[in-house]
């Protein structure tokens, strides 16, 4: 029976991040994303529900030091642990939301800055990270989110809508939802946390790295 190169190389790469020393950073820095999580705040342009928090700073930082599966596992135990602590009134919709759409920032900046660790890769890849988040975002939440928030918690989308109308007048439909507050909402966050990470890390990597 032959193996194939590619699941040699997925199970070296585990192997790689799932080092003692590496589970004890992806820990820390998962609890470090939770503490971030709770200081949360609407922003002027977005419903209330869309809450701005500091949490993917600590999920990139790990992603640039140990690998774009680090951020995932960093990510997965900040949203685990959020929900152990806080529970949830989105029915879990809210958590997935955050776990997938935070992802979709740090996944693809590691894995461009793995190729070749340089300031100019880091900040290409926090680009494409930050371009990422936004479409993942507007696609998973017209197709996925929303509608499952409206099923599961039984809240009609008018009412969504109107929360929607009450910051912006233009919003009247989910796609216009989508177009005037999910997308710029997740610009905004993308760039916000990319800058302070590029800023940050130079400082925080000796220790990452140790």
């Amino acid at each position: 029976m032959s193996v194939s190169k590619t699941s040699i190389t997925e199970k070296t790469s585990a192997r790689s991040v799932l080092t003692t020393k590496n589970i004890a950073k992806i820990a820390i820095l998962g609890a470090i994303a939770t503490i971030l999580m709770l200081f949360e705040f609407p922003l002027p342009f977005a419903p209330s529900f869309y809450k701005f928090d500091f949490s993917e700073i600590a999920v990139l930082l790990g992603a640039f030091a140990m690998g774009p599966m680090a951020g995932v596992l960093i990510e997965a135990l900040k949203i685990v642990l959020n929900l152990l602590f806080n529970g949830t009134i989105t029915m879990g919709v809210g958590e997935l939301a955050n776990f997938l759409i935070g992802v979709s920032l740090c996944v693809p900046a590691a894995i461009i800055y793995k190729r070749h660790k340089t300031k100019k890769t880091a900040i290409i890849g926090m680009i494409v990270g930050t371009v990422c988040m936004a479409i993942a975002g507007a696609v998973l939440n017209y197709l996925v989110l929303i509608p499952a928030y409206v099923t599961l918690a039984n809240f009609p989308l008018d009412a969504i809508l109107q929360m929607g109308a009450a910051v912006n007048p233009a919003i009247n439909s989910l796609g216009t939802l989508i177009i005037f507050s999910v997308v710029p909402f997740n610009l905004l966050k993308g760039a916000v946390i990319s800058v302070i990470t590029g800023v940050l890390y130079k400082h925080v990597s000796p220790l990452l790295h140790r």
